[in-house]
């Protein structure tokens, strides 16, 4: 009996599914909790994919041409009383898979979610580059979400957010809130950050800075006096700083540094970790803008960094590491996590006495 892509979305949001994979050669998949779950059934053969990915366009109501073309797909729909649905069509191994990630309606509850106060603090400033960094699928959507809803409520200004695709859905409170979509509503995160400079903007969110284009374009925005939110993929705040310095030419690389000094307000590392009951927990490492990170960043002094957010507590400040090793002590997870997860295995391993 053929499978109804419905049913299968409505049972990944009963079972609070993350993701759902549909791959040839195995049955129905969810993510829960960090662990998948095989749904009861037979493996699936790469037509019962191609039907399902067929009910998927049918739902968003998308034409599939560009997946028909060999081309990965990528795009986002809403089920009425159901929830958002992210969804990546591709081929492997001839035929059709499909990854879908859940998005609840409604927006996601910070404290039930792990987000500490100080991460959402950054949403106060009024100007200046704020980075949310972390790898694929650690939750860098939410958090920007979450600090999106806390302007947005609080303060009256025009956002504009560039996403692919949109994620969460927000409402016009205090503020505007312009959500565009990349490939629906603009060419891509360039051409539409170039656009927003002349769309009277206070906040932008740029999905992520991919490339040297668009991180170059970042930094000149920034400096207009807007507050511009981003993400990277990059696993600490020395990373995420060499990383942007690094996609210059060596004869600009100076002059970004001291950019970087007078517009960085912060950057936030995240991380999704397995917990000892069985569940995931977010870690965090918070590097706010002080008077000594600047000169640090200006003099290109980066591995003092660690130092820097370890003496700056006060400020809400933290390491991945010491995050780890607080989670460590409270029974939230096991050593041997904090280990696989932590920036300095060694100093690490010390530290916990392993």
């Amino acid at each position: 009996m053929a499978m109804n892509i419905l049913d299968i979305l409505k049972t990944a949001i009963e079972t609070e599914a993350s993701d759902i994979f549909l791959v040839a050669g195995l049955p129905v998949t969810l993510k829960c909790r960090g662990q998948q779950q095989r749904l009861a059934g037979d493996r699936m053969m790469p037509d019962a994919i191609n039907d399902l990915v067929d009910q998927i366009y049918q739902v968003s109501g998308r034409d599939r041409k560009v997946v028909d073309q060999g081309l990965d797909d990528d795009f986002s729909f809403a089920v009425a009383q159901m929830g958002r649905f992210r969804v990546n069509v591709f081929r492997q191994r001839g035929s059709l898979a499909s990854v879908i990630r859940v998005i609840r309606f409604g927006l996601p509850d910070p404290a039930s979610l792990g987000i500490p106060e100080t991460v959402l603090s950054l949403a106060e400033e009024k100007k200046g580059l704020v980075l949310i960094t972390g790898a694929a699928g650690t939750g860098k959507s939410t958090t920007l979400a979450c600090m999106i809803d806390r302007i947005n409520k609080s303060r009256s200004g025009h956002i504009i957010t560039m996403e692919d695709p949109i994620e969460y859905i927000h409402r016009h409170e205090q503020s505007i809130v312009s959500q565009r979509e990349i490939s629906i509503d603009t060419p891509g995160y360039l051409e539409s950050l170039r656009s927003a400079l002349r769309e009277s903007p206070d906040v932008i969110l740029l999905g992520e800075m991919r490339d040297f284009d668009t991180i170059s374009a970042a930094i000149t925005a920034a400096e207009t006096g807007v507050l511009l939110l981003s993400t990277l993929h990059t696993s600490s705040a020395a990373n995420t700083i060499n990383r942007i310095i690094d996609v210059f030419p060596a004869n600009q690389q100076q002059q970004v540094k001291i950019q970087l000094a007078q517009i960085l307000r912060g950057v936030v590392c995240q991380q999704l970790v397995p917990s000892v009951d069985g569940g995931q927990v977010p870690v965090f490492e918070i590097m706010k803008q002080t008077p000594a990170i600047q000169n640090m960043i200006r003099e290109g002094k980066l591995h003092q960094l660690d130092s820097a957010m370890q003496a700056g507590a006060a400020e809400g400040m933290c390491t991945m590491d010491g995050s780890l090793l607080d989670l460590v002590r409270a029974g939230t997870i096991t050593k041997e996590t904090a280990l696989i997860s932590c920036v300095h295995y060694e100093n690490m391993k010390k530290r916990l006495g392993a």
